[in-house]
């Protein structure tokens, strides 16, 4: 039976507004919590929320729902970076929120994972401040692009590194990385959003290196934030310094013609499965657990019994 505000039932008396309101405004505040998830993502359609194809957010708001029995409106899932198709992960963060709170989150930590598939998985979950929100905390993200430049693939590597055939110079590839250091205004090597507009193109990459490991190239950049495919476009436009088709000057004429017609000129884009989203650095404050909090998860570790083994003497006292 459901009784409406200030209306009364036969032989009971009415409930004051004020009472109502009093109790509403008495509700237990929402809690948050933070998650930091990794991913292969070969077969998803990145991370925003869509049905189908299948995206990172779609699968993991299912198990969210699973577990803690709430719809996906009132999960309010918000993840940290919107990572494109075939794009991986082992840093993303994610934020939700529940009207309850948990004693110990072990067993929805375990739950989770034994819900998604095994190219999803929860790192950790832990508590967070209600100022905390996923993208909007963040200082920074750690991407890292791989490059496998050699003459035969390592077949291990074919979703997680790009195959570059042409032997790359990576002493060039440094230079150039150093010109992209510093504030500037990307528009040059952002893609047209899906929204169809760019926001704020200036950003601040504190770092660009290039990493030779035998075979293996690594491309590490780390930023206030990115352009769409913004990135991607700049190791394009490195191969191609590393090829060396163009001299590691054409950065900042590019940079500062502030046209992605420039870019296109000389390269075009980089295909997905060699980039990773490694880590995300977030304002100290916001990372401060709650008081009386429950503790944060990192998994949960099996362990065995041991056994004593009986001595032979002992064997024959049977």
């Amino acid at each position: 039976m459901v009784i409406s505000s200030g209306a009364a039932l036969v032989g009971l008396p009415s409930i004051p507004n004020s009472i109502i309101d009093q109790q509403q405004n008495h509700a237990e505040p929402p809690h948050k919590w933070r998650m930091v998830i990794a991913y292969d993502g070969t077969r998803f359609a990145g991370w925003q929320y869509q049905s189908s194809p299948p995206t990172v957010q779609c699968i993991v708001e299912k198990a969210l729902t699973q577990v803690t029995k709430l719809e996906r409106k009132h999960l309010q899932l918000v993840g940290a970076s919107r990572t494109d198709a075939g794009v991986h992960a082992s840093g993303q963060v994610a934020h939700f929120i529940t009207p309850f709170s948990y004693d110990s989150l072990e067993s929805i930590h375990a739950a989770m994972n034994g819900l998604l598939p095994s190219d999803i998985r929860v790192r950790e979950i832990s508590p967070a401040v209600p100022e905390f929100h996923a993208r909007f905390s963040a200082e920074s993200k750690l991407y890292r692009y791989k490059i496998f430049n050699d003459t035969v693939m390592d077949p291990s590597m074919r979703h997680y590194a790009y195959h570059c055939l042409h032997k790359l110079n990576s002493s060039v590839m440094k230079e150039a990385a150093g010109y992209f250091v510093g504030k500037h205004d990307f528009s040059s090597f952002a893609n047209a959003s899906r929204e169809n507009r760019i926001p704020d193109p200036v950003k601040n990459i504190s770092r660009f290196d290039v990493v030779e490991m035998g075979p293996l190239i690594q491309i590490e950049v780390e930023g206030s934030g990115f352009l769409y495919r913004q990135v991607r476009n700049m190791v394009a436009l490195l191969l191609q310094i590393g090829k060396e088709a163009i001299s590691p000057s054409i950065v900042p004429m590019i940079m500062t013609s502030r046209d992605r017609k420039e870019l296109a000129k000389v390269t075009l884009a980089v295909p997905p499965h060699g980039l990773c989203l490694v880590s995300i650095k977030y304002n100290q404050t916001h990372l401060r657990l709650p008081t009386g909090c429950s503790a944060a998860s990192f998994g949960r570790r099996q362990t065995i019994t041991q056994c004593k083994i009986l001595s032979f003497q002992e064997k024959n006292c049977l």
